[in-house]
């Protein structure tokens, strides 16, 4: 097994009401996403070993955020940082530290939620697309810019995880956090036009960041 680890020192403070250490599992490396993230045009994707090392150095000091419905990204609702980052095996793994006393509510849906349950999802800029008529994208070199925390199974890629140290499930869990039930069509539809509506009238809100994909260039590293 390999392991490659880039952090930052953080100072230790006992029981700072505003910083709760979380552990978390961003992405997979080497293997396709479960789903295509949006800006990735409908693709499934790859990220290399290689761009993930060479990634990680950009992820130390940015944020995790959070949106309201736990199932995407908002960039403005930064509830966290970054401070350490690893590749083990097939993993990229992250560790830092919530603002908890700043973002009650986060604390509050990992006291809620069922073990498990929860994930993460990579934000990116710069990301160059090994061939882009392929039908899964391999990156072959990407920026991180944050990250997301949200329920796993509204990830690209389903095996992820976030966890915040000392917190432990409710019993018997919100609705918000238990397996989701069949609907009938005729409301699945009334939802999905709210949901149309709600993305008109506020484009900030998206399941995945967008990341303005490229062509690698010739030469680059892979």
């Amino acid at each position: 097994m390999r392991l490659e680890a880039m952090a930052v020192r953080m100072p230790d403070v006992a029981d700072h009401p505003n910083r709760v250490p979380f552990t978390g599992v961003l992405t997979r490396v080497d293997e396709p996403s479960t789903r295509p993230p949006a800006g990735a045009r409908g693709h499934r994707v790859v990220l290399t070993r290689a761009a993930a090392l060479a990634a990680l150095p950009s992820l130390l000091g940015m944020a995790v955020d959070y949106a309201p419905s736990w199932d995407g990204h908002d960039a403005r609702r930064k509830c966290g940082i970054i401070t350490h980052a690893d590749v083990e095996g097939p993993r990229l793994t992250v560790a830092g530290y919530l603002f908890a006393k700043d973002f009650p509510e986060v604390g509050r849906q990992m006291r809620q939620c069922l073990p498990g349950s929860m994930g993460m999802s990579w934000e990116l800029a710069d990301a160059h697309v090994e061939d882009m008529r392929a039908e899964i994208w391999t990156l072959t070199r990407a920026t991180f810019t944050g990250a997301a925390i949200l329920l796993r199974e509204k990830a690209a890629y389903r095996d992820t995880s976030f966890e915040v140290a000392g917190h432990r499930p409710a019993s018997p869990p919100p609705a918000l956090c238990r397996e989701p039930r069949a609907e009938p069509v005729y409301a699945a539809a009334r939802r999905s036009v709210r949901s149309a509506r709600a993305l008109f009238i506020n484009p900030q809100r998206r399941k995945e960041e967008a990341w303005n994909p490229r062509p690698a260039k010739f030469g680059q590293a892979k």
